[in-house]
């Protein structure tokens, strides 16, 4: 909204003023100073310096009295004018600028001209916690420890983040590996973790994983030393101690590259609140939740049903630093999730069982906190540096990924291809020979030769960044194992059918023989990544190949029976693993898949195409797009809106771009218009809670208001190219005063002045040029011309580029137009007159909006802003390319589409005519889309267009005035339409506040036209022409539009026979005071000069307010009669509005309306043209 006065910035200034002070608080103030003065007085003296005798007293007493101030004034002779001009300057002393802005806030509810900026399109981030790894230390330290961080949901039984790796061993401990590991990343150095937490819960826990260096003997064997050894027994054990660092050394030497399960243990993080507490929360925090947005303040209201949430909220609780004293010691059989689970859920209850368990003695120090506002040196999931990174060189910090436990819906704003592989169990208990210490090797493979193994895997703590093989650990003799390992993978964005994953099996030899390897393979399998064009992932239960995999076999799957190759337990599948894919590269829905690889086909041109069983030609590919286009509806919610950017750009290039098969146009605009409407009525239903005051989906507004641009293709030889920001100043609507326009760009933005022919370099410079200029010729104007659409000689020209005509008139022509249309055949040959492959969007739109039907037509209205939005950006951004914002407005757009637009407006109004009383809630929102785009559309095109849509929507609802019982929802709505449409920024400069009421003139220009006028001016006294400016004729109404409607809409709410309209009068009134105290605050109106011009536009209501002085005075009477409020304003279509009737003009004087069983009809001026 065009307002600067918002609550907060009133309230300052009123802060600032100085309290009233009145003659009567001066005068008490003076006396008693002046009581004070004379008891020193009269204390100042001794009784013994006073001389004696009533006389003496009395002398003394005027001698030493103090003489009063001499008022030489008084004896000037002044002139009466030069005390004007003195009274005058001290009136205008310490006056406050904007006098309006002294008054109490509006209120905000009423608001409704105010949207909001979206949101910019970012990453989802819950509540983030910091995890810092402090100190590890045992009884014992004979070998090296590794630790790993994860958090898990006990209720929902899901793993919520990714593995955190860490290693806070000594550096003599980590030497001991140096032999098996190349120098570490410094990425891989990492102590401190993030963690997201977007649904937090009270049943979350942060999981401590414990590996060590594969060693013989299994784990309880592993664990007896660190549980029996105490570190005060050091010297007792100390041939002990000794036997186990060599040990140790040894299986660092030989076994350093394997790990195996050692311990683990868990922290309730809802334990961390309960006792450290939360942070105090300062009032500038409760402040803020009073402010932000609509948006804001509704999601935040929405969070705080959720009851769990609130009370387990982790972005306010005071660090906390934990010391951890017990592990629990891993059991071979039971390492899977579903075990862990079960431990979780047991470690809550009083009479644990975990705790009659013998633990493993450690000292583990870990600090959690809320993050900081701007957390320095971090990494994200794809080890990229976050800003700020000051220095390289010190140790990060690293964001976690988060699984959710709910879905969540946010679009795709950073590139990410993540894959996640979590081996869970292998069964080779058929196998025959020595498989015991079985260890899977991951290799992610571009091809089948060894050497084609990708560096993408990676790394965990203390190594190299990323790595072409990683192990499980390794179950000490165990021939089925289960595992917890965690693989992360960065894969290439082009993935092809020999991209695989391979797994191999090994047994490790712990002890060490002569003649027997380290490594001895037992199996292999492997999963194609690619089928039929999509990415696999999920659970696999595959079969191992004892013998290794023959050539070409990365193309097949491992069910398949290839020969002369052994499995084991007879090609059963007995390796379970699990492939998890984060990534805005693949939709892992196959109706998106399908969807954007025909897109691929027909921008590649690549038939034949195989797709699954069907073979994609150019005889077959319209029928199936159209029906991939059809199917997006059935999409899942979450993948469509984490690729709802990259879903409506390919759909608005289906429009703008048709595809030409075989020299052929495949007309495929309305399949994708229907698309777009159900796709962003879908959304919206479904995120309900994501939506402003208007019903607008920020997901939605935020694609339109940032992402959205016009598919252009390469320029033609010998056209440059654009450069440079586009802007759409006009467009941004903020919580107060918007940005004015880049009128250095765009001058013609507002050229309401015929006479403005340069650019305007101050903000109030437009206004003054206006004041200065000559007199505007309005003889081809609507104002007062016959020809205007409804005037008694108006006609239909159809050869005009821009026909105004009557806009139902369009609305009955554009369908029959536009019906050749749908007969027609699909292909559709090219047309010489304009590009084939090239459509224009807002056009398109609009063609469709106006023919759509049944369901279609339905989402639309439902999401009438959305398409509103996307037509008028497109529509800017068309003037751009083509240089057109230089060119006349009427010679902007063709007529065809204007006669579109036309029909769209009637039909829309016509919609929330019929549906006021039925679907409230639907109508608010159409009324309030249909007034922003009327608003946007008076920055660029044809203003008295624009002006004659605004007639037609008020010529609509004043005839279902006539005949409704209850008019005070429509009249509300009327409100709140003129309202947002009186926020435009050139608000004023569209009122032509600089010119003087004047008769109407001829259709056409004359010398005997302005002899006529000239006369008639001159025939008026001055007398007559200064009342003429107080009344709000027609002629007023007519010169001032946009003022003239409110005006008038104040004036007929003020009637004593409006009866239970309270909540009217609050809406005019404060529709009123909103402009007024924008005009105020206006740094474009500091001149009074320019002041006085806008003062004009309001003169009437001095008449109307003294009209309405009985009324506002006394409101208790209760007046039976329903009299015009039912009547505002209708235009009977037959008169030229050069009168008033008799019902106005007793309206305007304040006379009571006589008593007839037809309501009185208000004219509504015929027409108004503005460029």
């Amino acid at each position: 909204m065009y307002n600067a006065i918002t609550g907060e910035r009133q309230r300052e200034r009123q802060k600032g003023l100085s309290r009233q002070v009145f003659e009567l608080d001066e005068v008490v103030e003076e006396r008693s100073s002046q009581g004070d003065t004379d008891d020193t007085k009269r204390c100042s003296g001794s009784l013994d310096d006073t001389p004696r005798g009533s006389w003496t007293s009395s002398i003394f007493d005027l001698k030493n009295s103090a003489a009063d101030f001499l008022l030489r004034s008084l004896l000037v002779r002044t002139a009466i004018e030069e005390t004007d001009r003195t009274n005058e300057e001290l009136r205008k002393k310490n006056r406050h600028q904007e006098i309006l802005a002294l008054y109490s806030a509006p209120d905000e509810e009423e608001a409704v001209e105010r949207c909001s900026i979206p949101e910019v399109p970012k990453e989802q981030l819950g509540q983030r916690i910091l995890v810092k790894c402090l100190s590890l230390k045992f009884e014992i330290e004979v070998e090296p420890i590794f630790g790993s961080l994860a958090l898990y949901d006990v209720k929902e039984k899901k793993k919520i983040s990714e593995n955190f790796y860490f290693d806070l061993n000594s550096e003599h401990m980590k030497g001991l590996l140096r032999a098996h590991s190349a120098h570490p990343a410094i990425s891989t150095l990492a102590r401190s973790a993030i963690f997201s937490l977007t649904h937090p819960s009270p049943d979350i826990f942060l999981v401590i994983k414990l590996e060590k260096v594969l060693q013989q003997g299994d784990i309880s064997e592993c664990c007896e030393p660190y549980m029996v050894m105490k570190e005060t027994d050091a010297l007792k054990n100390k041939e002990k101690l000794e036997k186990l660092r060599v040990a140790g050394e040894q299986f660092c030497t030989r076994l350093g590259r394997y790990r195996m399960p050692f311990a683990w243990t868990a922290i309730h993080l809802m334990n961390i609140i309960s006792t450290t507490g939360m942070l105090e929360r300062d009032a500038s925090d409760s402040e803020n939740e009073r402010k932000g947005t609509w948006n804001e303040r509704k999601r935040k209201a929405y969070g705080r049903l959720s009851v769990g949430e609130e009370m387990c909220s982790f972005s306010n609780f005071r660090p906390a630093t934990l010391t951890i004293t017990n592990f629990f010691k891993q059991e071979g059989d039971r390492l899977s999730d579903e075990d862990l689970y079960k431990f979780l859920a047991d470690m809550r209850r009083p009479s644990s069982v975990l705790r009659r368990l013998r633990p493993v003695t450690a000292q583990f120090k870990i600090d959690i906190s809320p993050v900081p506002e701007n957390p320095h040196y971090c990494l994200s999931p794809e080890l990229l540096h976050v800003q700020p990174y000051p220095d390289l060189r010190v140790r990060p910090t690293k964001e976690i990924l988060e699984f959710p436990v709910r879905e969540v819906y946010t679009p795709h704003t950073t590139y990410r291809n993540l894959l996640y592989i979590y081996p869970q169990s292998l069964n080779f208990s058929s196998r025959q020979g020595s498989v015991r210490n079985i260890a899977v090797k991951l290799q992610f493979m571009a091809g089948e030769d060894p050497s084609q193994a990708m560096p993408v895997i990676f790394g965990k703590s203390s190594c190299s960044e990323f790595a072409k093989e990683a192990y499980t650990a390794v179950v000490y003799h165990s021939k089925s194992p289960e595992f917890y390992e965690e693989f992360k993978l960065k894969i290439p964005a082009n993935l092809t059918d020999n991209h695989h994953l391979l797994f191999t099996f090994y047994h490790i030899s712990c002890q060490q023989k002569q003649n027997t390897p380290l490594e001895t393979p037992v199996g292999y399998t492997w999963i194609p990544l690619m089928q039929h064009g999509r990415l696999r992932t999920g659970q696999f239960c595959l079969p191992v190949s004892i013998d290794k995999p023959p050539p070409s076999y990365s193309v097949l799957t491992p069910d398949v029976q290839l020969p002369g190759m052994k499995w084991v337990d007879n090609h059963k599948g007995v390796f379970s693993v699990e492939v998890l894919a984060v990534s805005s590269v693949h939709t892992q829905d196959p109706f998106l898949d399908k969807f954007f690889t025909l897109i691929h086909v027909l921008e590649e041109y690549t038939f034949p195409f195989r797709l699954k069983d069907v073979i994609l030609t150019e005889n077959n590919i319209e029928s199936e797009l159209k029906s991939s286009v059809g199917n997006l509806r059935v999409a899942s919610l979450e993948p469509l809106v984490a690729f709802s950017h990259q879903i409506l750009n390919k759909l608005i290039q289906l429009i703008v771009y048709p595809p030409v098969i075989a020299g052929q146009i495949v007309n495929l605009g309305r399949a994708a218009f229907e698309a777009i409407a159900v796709m962003v009525n879908q959304i919206h239903k479904s995120l309900e809670s994501s939506q402003d005051q208007h019903g607008h989906n920020h997901l939605l507004a935020s694609y339109i208001f940032y992402v959205f641009r016009l598919p252009v293709m390469e320029p033609e030889a010998g056209v440059p190219p654009h450069s440079g920001a586009i802007q759409y100043a006009t467009l941004s609507r903020a919580t107060g005063r918007p940005v004015s326009l880049n009128l250095s760009r765009s001058k013609s933005i507002s050229n309401s002045n015929p006479d403005l022919t340069t650019t305007p370099t101050s903000p109030d410079e437009e206004v003054q040029k206006i004041i200065n200029s000559k007199g505007i010729d309005r003889s081809h104007s609507w104002v007062n011309s016959a020809y205007a659409p409804g005037g008694p000689k108006s006609v239909l020209r159809r050869n005009h580029q821009n026909s105004s005509t009557d806009l139902k008139q369009a609305a009955e022509r554009a369908p029959n137009r536009i019906s050749s249309y749908l007969e027609g055949s699909t292909f559709v040959p090219a047309a010489p007159m304009r590009p084939a492959t090239k459509k224009l969007l807002h056009e398109e739109l609009a063609l469709q909006w106006v023919v759509s039907t049944s369901s279609v037509r339905e989402a639309a209205l439902h999401q009438a802003w959305f398409f509103f939005q996307l037509m008028v950006k497109s529509m800017v951004h068309h003037l751009f390319l083509c240089d057109k914002l230089e060119a006349p407005r009427k010679m902007r757009f063709p007529g065809r589409f204007i006669d579109d637009i036309s029909a769209l407006v009637y039909t829309v109004s016509a919609e929330i005519v019929s549906r006021c009383q039925k679907e409230v809630e639907l109508v608010e929102h159409l009324n309030t889309s249909l007034a922003f785009f009327l608003n946007d559309l008076l920055s660029f095109m044809d203003r008295g267009f624009v002006f004659g849509l605004l007639r037609s929507y008020y010529k609509q609802i004043n005839n279902w005035l006539l005949t409704t019982q209850n008019p005070n929802a429509l009249i509300a709505l009327r409100m709140d339409f003129i309202r947002i449409i009186c926020s435009h920024e050139h608000y004023v400069t569209l009122n032509l506040p600089c010119s003087g009421l004047s008769p109407p003139a001829s259709p056409s220009p004359s010398v005997s036209s302005a002899t006529s006028q000239s006369s008639a001016f001159s025939s008026h006294t001055q007398d007559q022409r200064v009342a003429s400016m107080f009344e709000l004729s027609v002629a007023f109404r007519q010169q001032h539009f946009l003022a003239g409607l409110v005006l008038m809409e104040l004036a007929l709410i003020l009637e004593p026979d409006a009866e239970g309209a309270f909540f009217l009068h609050k809406k005019a009134i404060c529709t009123l005071h909103n402009l007024l105290c924008s005009h105020d605050s206006d740094t474009r109106y500091m001149d009074p000069a320019v002041r006085a011009q806008v003062a004009q536009l309001y003169l009437p209501l001095i008449g109307i307010i003294m009209d309405a002085l009985p009324q506002l005075y006394d409101f208790t009477e209760n007046h039976i009669q329903r009299g015009r409020l039912a009547s505002v304003m209708v235009d009977d279509g037959d008169g030229d509005g050069s009168t008033i009737s008799q019902s106005v003009a007793m309206a305007i004087a304040g006379s009571p309306l006589p008593h007839t069983h037809r309501p009185a009809v208000f004219q509504m001026p015929s027409g108004v043209s503005i460029q």
